[in-house]
């Protein structure tokens, strides 16, 4: 058994005068957050960066103020505005869950309500209720675990040692403001207990952190190495005639899911013909890292000599490429020189 150990107070006061100041978030002590903001922003914040989110999570807060008005959305722009977040799967389980709260009437307010609604998951639903309803739940992301993992010196490695790091952080939960206290956690991990040279030294409660003690910290969690992604070959299709391209819907699950895209194959288990009769050009390849593998897509511009099988032509004047999915966007630009003679 290990030692056990109380954080939270000398944890919320570093945090009362240090949180981060987040669109999604209320200041320490204000009580609790908007349900819809904070499920929003938890969606988005789902493998991304801080950084990235912001400028996303202002814009559809602007664009849909409620989760009514996101439930009333229409499908092919909440897609669009997405775009360049990546995991688009994440934007199809958005429009399903506001549905869901709409119909209902709003959010459920525990942890097991909220894990009935699409798309929420354990940490999701519980950083919800905590952090928007104030229930004492613990909840546990990257940042938590890299946390607990020192405070403890946790030796196994990830992801074998999830487990036991959920079952330490629920030890250290206080029953009083949980929804900073998680909040805390997460700007501990972001900010001071970082994955590479943590700054102990001002770290408010180095004092009880075991991996500090034994000189570690830095190499904790320890992670089971992983093996390496595969690489996958594909092609896509910049199908131009006259001044317009063919664009189309991807099918509305799996890779890319439901976003406006060029003609592609080969790489996503389609095999899929060229859009139409064309002499095609090979303007060299661009690179795109998923989850689970790398792919090399072959980039083939086209004058077409008859009309397209399939998509639709839009106006190259029309294409906004922000509302293009990010591996789009590198094969929009790397045409973009032979587009302009």
């Amino acid at each position: 058994m290990r030692e056990s150990k109380v954080i939270a107070p000398d944890l919320l006061d570093w945090y009362d005068r240090h949180a981060r100041s987040l669109p999604w978030r209320v200041p320490p002590g204000g009580g609790p957050a908007d349900p819809y903001r904070v499920w929003l922003s938890e969606v988005m914040l789902q493998q991304t960066t801080v950084a990235a989110v912001k400028a996303y999570f202002l814009r559809f807060t602007a664009l849909w103020p409620t989760v009514q008005d996101l439930a009333a959305a229409d499908d092919a722009q909440v897609m669009a505005e997405w775009a360049g977040l990546g995991y688009y799967a994440r934007a199809r389980n958005l429009l399903a869950c506001a549905r869901a709260v709409a119909a209902r009437g709003g959010f459920p307010d525990t942890r097991d309500g909220l894990s009935a609604l699409p798309g929420i998951g354990a940490y999701t639903s519980a950083a919800i209720a905590s952090i928007a309803f104030d229930r004492v739940e613990t909840v546990v992301d990257g940042n938590v675990e890299r946390v607990v993992s020192r405070l403890f010196a946790v030796q196994t490695p990830l992801p074998r040692a999830k487990q036991e790091l959920v079952a330490l952080a629920d030890r250290l939960t206080p029953q009083s403001r949980p929804g900073d206290y998680a909040q805390a956690m997460m700007d501990l991990g972001a900010t001071i207990c970082t994955p590479r040279s943590p700054a102990c030294v001002i770290c408010p409660v180095q004092a009880q952190c075991d991996a500090r003690a034994q000189g570690i910290a830095a190499e904790l969690p320890r992670k089971t190495p992983k093996a390496a992604k595969p690489t996958r070959q594909g092609v896509v299709w910049l199908a131009r005639q006259g001044d317009a391209l063919v664009l189309e819907h991807r099918p509305p699950k799996g890779l890319l899911g439901g976003t406006l895209a060029f003609p592609s194959a080969q790489w996503d288990g389609r095999d899929m013909p060229p859009p139409g009769p064309a002499d095609w050009r090979d303007l060299g390849a661009v690179r795109h890292v998923f989850t689970h593998f790398t792919l090399d897509l072959t980039v083939l511009l086209g004058d077409l000599t008859g009309n397209p099988t399939r998509g639709e032509l839009v106006p190259l004047r029309q294409i906004d490429r922000d509302a293009l999915p990010g591996l789009m966007r590198k094969a929009w630009d790397m045409a973009q020189p032979h587009l302009q003679g």
